[in-house]
């Protein structure tokens, strides 16, 4: 077992990382079961391949279960189904001191930590991730949010869970393809500031991607706490660090769009070429080798992620993919802020790039990818 502390004063909380977590989460939950029940949401999917570990072990206990299952994919953050989990807590007669579990992927964690935080004027939520990215990236923090026509995340607050639960096995069930997608933000972490950990990826990386328990263990701990690190210095990015997780974000969200926020480009996918091409506009602005760049390329062409507009199956031109830039959230006086890098581990934000230069960028990389 590993616990990392994600350092909030009032709002702190534990991080648990355990093989087989969710066969003893009767021992682990039972202090947020009010009344002898916890209400799990789920998706369709992870309700079959998950629930019944989860279920199984709370009844042990002596917990009821209320589960409330939602359709799987990006599209159930919607306003539609925001409004479906609602009703359903309320005819549940969710209190403002009861907590809901989020037992899922990103999108389940994102949309029931947004339903709890204006559940009531809020009520608490629990996360148990069952999927790569949401172990290593979107269950800490307390960033949560539905989609908006204009563009991802956009509708949403900050809201810390209480407690979040990690069971490395989960990711056995998971498919192939979602685990690389997860990937992309183990990656990240080592982009941001940690080369060491990024060259350990280069070296050690196919482990995590073949189901290692080691290796498993030794990135998602290494993960969170480096997400933990940040979000306890700068909890809602009002001082600039916390930008530092979007790195990949602005260039994907936009590559996302264009895909339609579909099962045609996954929101790890979409972080991944998002990355290969914000370290790629810093080469060509001078501001990190060449090598770099190659180097990042190089090792998400090696693990099968995508790396440019073409693998990313993005046709659109510069224009058009600057123009879902326009909406993003991070928008500020007109100016967006991009995450650049000086090198491996040296990511910045810049608010002084200039958007018909990226266009213009984004046209030269779609020439050559063909």
């Amino acid at each position: 077992m590993a616990i990392v502390r994600v350092a909030l004063d009032a709002r702190s909380y534990d991080i648990m990382i355990e093989q087989g977590a969710l066969d003893r989460a009767g021992d682990h939950l039972a202090r947020y079961a009010r009344k002898g029940r916890l209400v799990v949401v789920t998706d369709e999917h992870v309700a079959r391949a998950q629930l019944p570990r989860l279920e199984a072990s709370l009844r042990a206990a002596g917990i009821a279960v209320e589960p409330i299952i939602l359709p799987a994919g990006e599209q159930t953050k919607s306003w539609r189904h925001l409004e479906q989990l609602l009703d359903a807590l309320l005819a549940l007669e969710i209190e403002r001191g009861d907590h809901v579990v989020a037992l899922g992927g990103g999108v389940i964690g994102d949309l029931v930590g947004f339903a709890a935080s204006i559940l009531k004027r809020g009520c608490h939520f629990v996360q148990v991730p069952t999927t790569l990215l949401a172990q290593v990236d979107s269950s800490v923090g307390g960033k949560t949010a539905i989609n908006a026509a204009a563009g991802k995340n956009l509708i949403g607050s900050f809201h810390q869970p209480s407690f979040v639960l990690i069971d490395p096995i989960t990711l056995d069930t998971l498919p192939a393809r979602e685990t690389r997608a997860g990937y992309a933000e183990v990656v990240k972490y080592g982009l941001i500031d940690d080369p060491d950990f990024f060259a350990w990826c280069e070296t050690e990386g196919h482990r995590l991607l073949a189901g290692d328990p080691q290796a498993r263990k030794y990135a998602i701990g290494k993960s969170v706490a480096a997400k933990a690190a940040i979000v306890a210095d700068d909890e809602r990015e009002t001082s600039g660090r916390r930008a530092l997780l979007n790195l990949g974000h602005t260039f994907g969200h936009a590559l996302e769009a264009d895909t339609g926020f579909s099962d045609t480009l996954l929101h790890g996918e979409a972080v991944a070429a998002g990355m290969a091409l914000a370290f790629r506009y810093s080469a060509r602005l001078r501001l990190c080798a060449q090598e770099d760049a190659e180097r990042v390329t190089a090792h998400l062409k090696a693990v099968k992620l995508p790396y440019n507009l073409a693998t990313a199956h993005v046709k659109a031109d510069g224009a058009a993919l600057v123009a879902h830039m326009l909406h993003d959230k991070k928008m500020a006086a007109g100016t967006l802020p991009f995450l650049l890098a000086r090198g491996i581990g040296k990511t910045f934000l810049s608010k002084d790039v200039v958007l018909s230069d990226v266009a213009a960028f984004l046209d030269e990389e779609r020439a050559a990818a063909g």
